[in-house]
């Protein structure tokens, strides 16, 4: 079983998704690729939250983080359509973390950064695949998908993949891959409560309290 990072306050309330040792392709982050939909193996249905999770995807670590944290509170339909932006570069992902050689670029500075940016179209269809898993699930539990935000993103680090590269004279390299988990939540806004009106009490109170600060000026 995964271990979220993150539960539902009320766990008879929610509903979540896992996805267990995802076998994808690694190469070609930058490249766009055909892909089958991800398969999900077990999904388990409550209500009113929405949690999903990858694991073991093969993507690059420091470029998926960047591209969650990129998208974290921000609506449903507005996280989707900015990542569709991402795939044909009309926006990029401002990176604020792992930004060591990351060129600037005017579309990262529209982003409220200073300027570095990419457009990691890997890791932004895999992001986007994986809400509209969430979507089709809150829609399955009939939930308004219209006021669904992104509360919880977060991408941890995952096992290494070890692979070897043969040089010249005899030499082996390391040519290892870092895959990451990604999980995520998306909850519906709570409508804003109203301010309820002041009680008999506070006005006496604050009767009170003005009372002591005159004898205290006089």
């Amino acid at each position: 079983m995964v271990k979220y990072s993150r539960e539902p306050d009320n766990p008879t309330k929610s509903c979540k998704a896992r996805g267990s040792d995802l076998r994808v392709h690694f190469k070609g982050s930058f490249a766009s690729v055909n892909r089958p939909p991800v398969n999900i193996r077990e999904i388990t249905l409550l209500c009113f939250w929405v949690n999903l999770c990858y694991v073991l995807c093969g993507l690059w670590l420091k470029n998926t983080r960047e591209t969650a944290f990129a998208i974290r509170k921000l609506p449903l339909g507005k996280a989707k359509r900015y990542l569709e932006d991402v795939l044909v570069h009309k926006q990029a992902i401002p990176f604020r973390r792992f930004c060591g050689g990351v060129g600037r670029t005017a579309q990262a500075k529209n982003r409220h950064s200073n300027g570095q940016g990419r457009w990691p179209v890997k890791s932004a269809r895999f992001i986007l695949d994986l809400l509209k898993n969430a979507e089709s699930n809150a829609e399955v539990k009939g939930l308004d998908v219209d006021s669904l935000y992104i509360s919880h993103i977060q991408v941890n680090q995952a096992q290494k993949q070890r692979r070897r590269t043969y040089r010249a004279h005899g030499r082996i390299n390391p040519y290892m891959s870092s895959p990451c988990h990604i999980e995520l939540i998306l909850s519906e806004k709570e409508e804003p409560v109203k301010k309820e009106p002041e009680t008999q009490l506070a006005t006496s109170k604050s009767k009170k309290s003005s009372a002591l600060r005159s004898g205290a000026s006089s």
